[in-house]
């Protein structure tokens, strides 16, 4: 199949209607596989995947390296989006699990030389500043972010996980493109309160995390399928009593994938497509295989009862995010 070419915003910026998230090619979910990364992401070259997520915390910088070394030759086939502004806690360098915002003028301008310079490129296409800082106005961020925008090392820029003041406030300064939220079949109310907003400014959203950090997808039964570095093994979600009662979730994502002939992840993912074209997802995955089944989900469409079997889901959560 073709997949899409679709406007994120109203900026300017284009992208593959379903991206790729590649956070867990180099942390957080356990051991990793280069070569079956880079296997991953050449694939997704060839099926069209060509919107790419990184940033500097995956890995602190080993993630978008990963993708520098792939994307040598082709950068004009990518359109890759890194983040900046979560760094390790100064008081404490040698423990990296503790982290900061910073969203100062400087590390703005320190963090995208650094990220051009592992990327291998001259230009990042979509910049987000990854978590607000309390102690810089977003002003001051999104003014020093203008500056890079005007130097050409940035062509856009987003926020994420960021409240509906903070966008206006963000926009009125420098014209935004995107905003990232976790958005999900179980995660769905900082999203749904942003999109109003986003649609009246014109601001695209890309959902991260749609298969529910891959628990929508059916592949897990019990918590001891983490590994103990995996972050997902000390996420609230998956503790023991609430991983059983979450299962009644994905129940019901199962029923309605084997009704339909497809697989609860491209039911999880067909769902936040139907959110709205301007809605793109950037499952992540570290195989080529998941990756395929993934693409299949553009594919998939819902009837009425279908969806209204889904919607509720969201209220039957058990367990904070983090």
């Amino acid at each position: 199949m073709s997949i899409p070419i679709v406007p994120l915003g109203s900026q300017g910026l284009r992208v593959s209607k379903q991206g790729l998230g590649c956070m867990g090619m180099s942390a957080f979910y356990g051991s990793d596989d280069e070569k079956e990364s880079v296997a991953t992401l050449e694939r997704a070259l060839e099926l069209g995947v060509t919107f790419w997520d990184t940033a500097q915390m995956y890995g602190w910088g080993a993630n978008e390296e990963l993708l520098g070394r792939v994307m040598r030759g082709r950068r004009d086939q990518v359109v890759v989006a890194s983040k900046f502004g979560v760094v390790p806690d100064p008081d404490h360098p040698e423990d990296r699990s503790r982290r900061r915002n910073d969203g100062s003028p400087d590390n703005v301008r320190r963090s995208i030389d650094g990220a051009l310079q592992r990327l291998g490129t001259d230009h990042v296409d979509l910049y987000y500043q990854h978590r607000p800082d309390p102690d810089t106005p977003i002003e001051e961020t999104v003014g020093a972010l203008a500056e890079q925008i005007q130097a050409g090392k940035i062509r856009y820029y987003g926020l994420s996980e960021v409240t509906p003041d903070l966008v206006r406030r963000a926009h009125a300064t420098h014209p935004l493109t995107a905003v990232q939220s976790e958005y999900s079949l179980w995660t769905r109310e900082n999203a749904e309160e942003l999109l109003p907003v986003l649609r009246e400014l014109g601001v695209g959203t890309v959902a991260y995390s749609p298969l529910g950090r891959g628990f929508l997808t059916g592949r897990f039964t019990s918590p001891a399928n983490f590994e103990q570095s995996d972050f997902r093994a000390s996420n609230p979600r998956f503790a023991r009593e609430a991983f059983e009662a979450n299962m009644r979730i994905v129940d019901v994502v199962r029923e309605v994938a084997a009704a339909k002939g497809v697989t609860p992840a491209q039911v999880a993912l067909a769902w936040v497509h139907s959110r709205g074209d301007d809605v793109v997802p950037i499952p992540g995955t570290r195989r080529a295989s998941r990756l395929e089944e993934n693409v299949g989900a553009l594919e998939v469409t819902f009837t009425r009862d279908e969806l209204d079997r889904l919607e509720p889901l969201s209220r039957q959560v058990v367990g904070a995010r983090y």
